[in-house]
């Protein structure tokens, strides 16, 4: 049944006030799920689940603790405010904790103009086992796939964040999802791949025919892999893989890592990090994607802004926390769960597009490696040595030869980000977009 997360939210501060805090906020959410798994054309999962839960933080002075709970009722609600209350007077004094300002805080906004809730019915699990078999089907349609496991999937999330210094606000997000892996060959020839899909709304998704044709295809291409040549190449990250370039760089100007002074990204305010002409943007406020948010998990409005400009670093990426950490304003990035106290981190992320295909990059990289998935990462988070293993294509005089597995990629962050080429190929529905980039002089340990 529906609960009014808005009466909980209020509770849980009126509770917080009794017990003794002198400020508060809560967070309320609630969330139903449906996902069906299919393995070996058999029905292997079918689950549902729903519930709510809340979250409470209060502070005594510069002292601050976060308390959760899936019960809801009143006299839950009242021994969590004193326990939180409690655990407050014991926990140590931080200067920069507080709720924002009555200044800061968002007053308005078009929750409609962000379309984050597809408004149609929840759909019957047999629609949804309808779906993975479908996309089970299409893949086992190509001669050579032995085995899929398809997954599709469903959610609805309602969320209210209320706090003591006067902000109130909620909304709603919707998802819907369809997956496959395929598998061709047997024991250690068996080779897999897989091909997915997310939208907010069903209707966006495409068919489900699309989805299993593409995991067959890909797993079909990986037969026969080998581990490619050792030496120092240029390497091509496949679309599908290239966002976590820009994540290593998000993750680096995080104000959390910052104020710890654990970044290799320290001295880069102001500084070229990026190829000229290159710029990351952060738009929280796309319609229809599953990244936007009108206000952040303090209650400040969102807003777009640049993040890199031009190949320059332009500011790192604040709550109010670590804002007051550094002496700087927050960016509205504060992201909040029930359990902990916010913390910064970003929303939908923009890459500059190159002019160039994919396969112009591939033409121009002459021989190196496309690496299509990647596995494990080690990443020095003070000078920003990067390690990787991957799996993908060696390409020789501009084309795909054979494909390769079980080889690591190395380098410098500093170093990669500044030699990176970006193509043309960003899916525009992804909540991050971020083309095929092209990165010169890697390190391949293969065979």
């Amino acid at each position: 049944m529906p609960h009014d997360l808005s009466s909980l939210t209020h509770a849980l501060l009126e509770q917080a006030r009794k017990a003794g805090a002198d400020a508060a906020d809560a967070l309320a959410v609630s969330g139903d799920l449906q996902s069906i798994d299919i393995r070996q054309g058999k029905l292997e999962q079918a689950e549902r689940s729903e519930g709510v839960e809340v979250g409470l933080r209060v502070l005594i002075g510069t002292r601050q603790a976060c308390v959760s709970a899936s019960d809801i009722s009143p006299a839950t609600l009242a021994r969590l405010a004193e326990r939180a209350v409690a655990m407050a007077r014991e926990a140590p004094e931080d200067p920069t904790v507080g709720l924002a300002d009555d200044g800061q805080l968002a007053r308005t906004w078009d929750i409609a103009a962000f379309d984050l809730c597809d408004p149609s019915a929840e759909p019957d699990p047999s629609e949804l086992e309808a779906n993975a078999r479908a996309v089970e089907a299409a893949a086992l349609e190509t001669p050579g796939i032995t085995q899929v496991e398809a997954s599709a999937g469903w959610s609805h999330r309602d969320m209210h964040l209320a706090t003591s210094g006067g902000f109130a606000g909620g909304y709603s997000r919707s998802s819907r999802s369809v997956s496959a892996v395929a598998f061709t060959g047997t024991g250690t020839n068996m080779e897999r791949d897989w091909a997915g899909e997310g939208r907010i709304y069903a209707a966006d998704m495409p068919s489900a025919q699309e989805i299993g044709a593409l995991a067959a295809q890909r797993t079909l291409e990986r037969a026969g892999s080998v581990k490619p040549p050792t030496g120092a190449y240029p390497v091509l990250f496949d679309e599908r893989v290239a966002s976590s370039l820009i994540g290593h760089l998000l993750s680096a100007i995080n104000g959390a890592s910052i104020a710890r002074g654990a970044s290799w990204l320290m001295d880069g305010l102001g500084r070229q990090i990026l190829p000229t002409g290159m710029s990351v943007i952060e738009d929280p406020h796309r319609p229809r994607i599953p990244g936007s948010r009108p206000f952040d998990g303090e209650g400040l409005p969102t807003a777009r802004r640049m993040i890199v400009q031009d190949g320059v670093l332009t500011g790192w990426t604040l709550d109010l926390a670590t804002a007051r950490k550094l002496g700087m304003q927050s960016t509205a990035n504060a992201s909040r769960g029930t359990s902990a106290p916010p913390s910064p981190s970003t929303s939908n992320i923009d890459l500059t597009p190159g002019t160039a295909t994919r396969a112009d990059l591939l033409r121009d990289m002459g021989t190196g490696l496309l690496v299509t998935s990647m596995i494990g990462a080690t990443i020095n988070p003070t000078t920003g040595d990067y390690s990787r293993g991957a799996a993908g294509f060696w390409v020789e005089n501009g084309e795909l030869k054979y494909p390769v597995n079980e080889c690591t990629i190395a380098g410098n962050l500093r170093d990669m980000l500044l030699r990176m080429t970006a193509a043309n190929d960003a899916k525009a529905h992804h909540s991050t977009r971020v083309p095929s980039l092209l990165v010169e002089g890697l390190t391949l340990a293969g065979a």
